[in-house]
């Protein structure tokens, strides 16, 4: 079973909301950020605080953080972002390209999260698990939503379309062309939504390693009260979300010439020339040379009772990238690149162009694969999901009041 809780949520005022919200601080560079946080509203002030320091100073610098916090108390002090008095669940919606996905906005139990019931499938990175525990710290609050998937539950859907049908709290579109509506939920439903996410038994993280990690290691923390053993989420059903390709750019064949590295390839894949990307289930687009590729993996490659291995993304790693390219550890290996499915097969096409050894466009990994892997308690490669839209930053704040005072 899995315990989730309403919360006292620090959140824009509705005359700031398209201000406040911001895109995740993981998915822009500094850069990118300090544009998009021209408006002195712009939540990337709290969460990409480097972006109002001189640019030698290194985002991990203790003036960063010292920096988030500045900038979250004068939000604060100035009304940009108001506490909601008593604890509530919200209905957060979603809508791009004409397909919405509407979740539960709640906090979830760090305890579960230690116990594996709040499910994991990616390892994380220490280094970035300690940027999300000096944030946590210096800012006394959760500042971002971890994405979270369940499986549908029939009561859940109706309290959410009864939430839906009154006024929401706030709907914009933001400069991406996504539209963004929060409701409260009335507090009648609480007992029936957290009996609901009992009854779903585990509930999966899709997106929010780091910040998860990062909430477990906070909670342990002394002084840390009750409040901190909880961390921020949305949930969404599963029904209504996709997982989009994560693509791969390798920046050298390895040594090989063209005519060589696609012998080679031969002898683990079938290739064929075609005229534009595929989408199907254990096939690959390439591009190389200004040619797109389809490979087929051959059977006898794929097993399909192991839940990791019959990923595509897996088999090319085994089969493709590590003997062929050379990349052992994509993690770590600097040679290859990962691209978000948003960004389509023209960036693809535009990397290797420019000057790319090869670009492979995958097939995404499914919902009911991804649960398959956190219920084995196995891992996903790394970059092997990628979700759209995104969560806006800034539109719920989970205040720590325990670390408050004992920061105070």
């Amino acid at each position: 079973m899995a315990t989730v809780y309403p919360f006292k949520a620090l959140r824009p005022h509705a005359d700031y909301v398209s201000d406040v919200a911001s895109v995740p601080y993981d998915v822009v560079s500094r850069a990118e950020a300090k544009d998009l946080g021209k408006d002195s509203k712009s939540f990337l002030h709290v969460t990409k605080p480097e972006i109002d320091l001189s640019d030698d100073i290194h985002g991990h610098d203790p003036k960063v953080y010292a920096q988030g916090r500045k900038a979250l108390d004068s939000f604060v002090a100035d009304g940009v972002l108001i506490r909601d008095a008593e604890p509530a669940f919200f209905v957060y919606r979603l809508t791009m390209d004409g397909r919405t996905q509407t979740g539960i906005v709640m906090t979830a139990d760090v305890q579960e999260y230690d116990q594996n019931i709040v499910r994991k499938h990616e390892f994380t990175r220490p280094d970035k698990e300690d940027d999300r525990v000096r944030n946590i710290e210096a800012l006394a609050a959760q500042s971002g939503n971890v994405f979270l998937a369940h499986r549908d539950h029939n009561t859940l859907s109706k309290i959410t379309a009864s939430t839906l049908a009154q006024t929401p709290l706030y709907d914009f579109v933001a400069v991406d062309g996504i539209r963004h509506e929060v409701w409260k939920v009335d507090g009648g439903h609480n007992e029936a939504i957290q009996n609901s996410f009992a009854e779903l038994g585990p509930i999966y993280i899709a997106d929010g390693h780091h910040r998860s990690a990062a909430a477990s290691r906070v909670a342990k923390n002394d002084g840390a009260g009750e409040d901190a053993q909880r961390f921020l989420v949305v949930s969404f059903p599963e029904s209504e979300l996709a997982i989009w390709d994560y693509n791969r750019v390798v920046e050298d064949l390895n040594g090989h010439q063209t005519d060589a590295f696609l012998q080679a390839l031969s002898s683990v894949v079938s290739v064929d020339p075609i005229d534009g990307p595929v989408n199907a289930r254990h096939e690959v687009s390439m591009y190389l040379a200004k040619q797109w590729y389809r490979l087929r993996f051959r059977d006898e490659l794929i097993d399909e009772s192991d839940p990791v291995g019959r990923l595509d993304v897996s088999l090319l790693q085994t089969h493709v990238l590590k003997p062929l390219l050379a990349i052992d550890n994509p993690r770590t290996n600097t040679r290859i690149q990962f691209v978000g499915g948003i960004r389509g097969a023209d960036e693809l096409v535009k990397r290797v162009n420019d000057g790319a050894g090869v670009a492979f466009k995958m097939y995404p990994p499914s919902l009911a694969e991804l649960f398959d892997i956190a219920d084995a308690g196995e891992v996903m490669p790394p970059k092997s999901t990628w979700f759209e839209p995104k969560l806006r930053d800034g539109l719920f704040v989970h205040v720590l009041d325990s670390l408050t005072s004992k920061n105070g």
